[in-house]
């Protein structure tokens, strides 16, 4: 278990490292991403960006086992 979490941190810190990069990445831009605008209000709901986030860590978590 503390294997795991100092894993976690370090991913943490190396995203907060490779920030500048990583905002520019149409993360939460992808088609398929539900934004619906009205006068005072603003639903954002990103459903493609969480497949393509969960496909990716679970092919991370898929690797690190190996």
């Amino acid at each position: 278990m503390a294997r795991y979490l100092i894993l976690i941190g370090v991913l943490f810190i190396a995203a907060g490292l490779l920030w500048p990069w990583l905002k520019n990445l149409p993360l939460g831009r992808l088609p398929g991403d539900i934004i619906i605008h009205r006068q005072n209000f603003r639903f954002y709901f990103p459903v493609t960006t969480s497949i393509v986030v969960s496909l990716l860590l679970t092919l991370l978590l898929w690797l690190f086992r190996k």
